[in-house]
């Protein structure tokens, strides 16, 4: 990477208000976070191929967000595919970023621009990845801190904002991922949040379903999930396009580790986010 690259850096627009935004601070926010989930070891000589974890600030959903990240506790990869929804009315299907590297407090995450590359080969034209200068997708970057607090060692980043939720685009978004990320010691992370806005006990109910149809590693029922109106998420079509990946990677299983809401954080129990996590693997 030339110097030019390294000072390419996109800035983050939401250090200091989804999540801490000085470096110490930030570090004992999520190493809190990290250390309060009591995680039970996965079966067998479980090889950990992604996980799921929530969006929201990090005080309403980072305490779940790190039950997922703490099974990436030591682990050490070369590539973080990081896949989330976008809210913001960009163009394009899918789109990512045109920076050389994510900043955050803890330090800057250098962007694979051959990874990158490479996915576009392996896409129809209509799904290029289209690179987006100063987003302020807040979805994707959420989950860089606990990366950078749970990995091992230096990695690089794939990431992936889709705007497009349809069966073709997750499948071949899927289908490309797992074609580049064979080879490499690489992790897979889908963000996404469940039900927004309903009353306590109708969340647990709609993301109870929703949890259940993650955890059947079943992509096309997650996004089926919210055309028949029985569970929600936002980020539905970044977990199927995970999944998908994850099949062709080997995975084998994918297990929910914890849930809540926003009413557990705040005590507001008539109007709720939902947030799970879960961690894909291969037995």
């Amino acid at each position: 990477m030339n110097a030019t690259q390294e000072l390419d850096i996109r800035p983050s627009p939401i250090a200091g208000t989804w999540y801490p935004g000085q470096a110490e601070s930030l570090r004992r926010s999520v190493d809190g976070y990290l250390q309060a989930a009591q995680i039970e070891p996965l079966p067998g000589a479980a090889e950990i191929i992604g996980i799921i974890a929530p969006h929201a600030g990090h005080i309403y959903s980072g305490q779940v967000a790190a039950y997922a990240f703490r099974y990436l506790q030591g682990m050490q990869v070369d590539l973080a595919a990081v896949v989330s929804p976008l809210h913001h009315p960009y163009p394009g299907r899918v789109c990512t970023t045109a920076h050389s590297a994510y900043a955050t407090p803890l330090g800057s995450v250098p962007v694979d621009t051959g990874a990158l590359a490479a996915l576009e080969s392996h896409l129809p034209p209509e799904l290029a990845p289209l690179p987006i200068h100063n987003d302020q997708e807040h979805s994707l970057e959420i989950e860089l801190p606990f990366l950078q607090r749970t990995l091992r060692g230096d990695f690089q980043l794939l990431p992936l904002m889709l705007r497009d939720q349809s069966t073709h685009t997750c499948q071949s978004l899927g289908h490309a991922l797992a074609h580049v990320l064979r080879d490499r010691n690489a992790l897979l992370v889908a963000s996404t949040d469940l039900s927004h806005f309903y009353p306590a006990p109708m969340a647990e109910r709609l993301d109870r379903r929703m949890l259940q149809l993650i955890e059947s590693f079943d992509p096309q029922a997650v996004l089926a999930a919210e055309e028949q109106g029985i569970a929600f998420a936002c980020g539905r079509a970044a977990v199927a396009t995970v999944l998908w990946a994850a099949k062709e990677l080997g995975a084998t299983h994918c297990k929910v580790v914890h849930y809540a809401h926003s009413g557990h954080v705040t005590g507001d129990m008539s109007s709720v986010v939902g947030y799970g996590a879960a961690v894909i693997y291969r037995q």
